[in-house]
């Protein structure tokens, strides 16, 4: 579904990205793991079209993004922050988000908009919103334009142990469904019930891209916490 070729980016002398290479299909939940700094960001932002590599090729269903720009409608985006006018109600924005969409009414996921009880909250503006709704409404957004790829940064920040649980759920769901996942998280205990794969960067380089269960194996632990502290604890992180 998405092909990363041999990407590279620079910010003037800093290599953000060096020489990433990267096949990721329908059907996994992917961790996209790695230290502040090591080029998570960059990566998800160059498959969104946000940033342009300075080298190299990334193809979303076999056609090459660049200069694209209707392949982003197949992909839903949960950012870490949501950032969206403030002075806007809650039931405003997702009328502004279906308006630029245009899919129909019958083909929207409401699933986590009705499991979160957004509709009880429509008239509530951005503004006064706590972190944790404004996360709500950010993971609806995502899911509910029926996407073949979502790619969801720090999912559960801000959100409580039962709304963690039903967007959990949900990814779960989605997986199930054929749709590629990725996930970006620092919380490695939330992702040991999600993922399949798992993608380690370090200093703008893919440090390792392998199963989750091939990384249990390798490291001989039984959480993917465990298996990452014994990676970085490792010269070089050669496992």
């Amino acid at each position: 579904m998405i092909n990363i070729q041999h990407i590279s980016k620079d910010f003037g002398k800093f290599k953000v990205l060096k020489d990433i290479t990267l096949s990721l299909d329908g059907g996994e939940c992917v961790a996209l793991i790695g230290p502040n700094g090591s080029g998570k960001t960059t990566l998800i932002k160059s498959i969104l079209g946000m940033v342009v590599p300075n080298a190299g090729i990334i193809q979303f269903e076999g056609q090459n993004i660049q200069h694209k720009y209707t392949y982003r409608n197949e992909i839903g985006y949960m950012p870490q922050v949501g950032q969206y006018p403030e002075n806007m109600t809650i039931g405003q924005v997702f009328d502004m988000m279906k308006d630029i969409r245009k899919m129909p009414d019958s083909q929207l996921d409401y699933e986590l908009y009705n499991s979160f009880d957004l509709p009880a909250l429509l008239g509530k503006r951005m503004g006064t919103l706590s972190g944790g709704t404004r996360q709500k409404v950010s993971a609806c957004l995502a899911f509910m334009f029926n996407p073949k790829a979502l790619i969801l940064d720090e999912p559960t920040a801000g959100l409580d142990p039962l709304s963690s649980e039903i967007l959990k759920a949900k990814i779960q769901k989605e997986m199930k469904q054929n749709k590629l996942i990725i996930i970006s998280s620092h919380v490695l205990s939330d992702l040991d019930d999600l993922v399949s794969q798992i993608i380690y960067l370090q200093d703008g380089k893919l440090i390792f891209h392998k199963s989750l269960n091939q990384l249990k194996q390798d490291t001989g632990t039984d959480k993917l916490s465990k298996a990452i502290a014994k990676v970085m604890a490792v010269p070089d992180h050669k496992i």
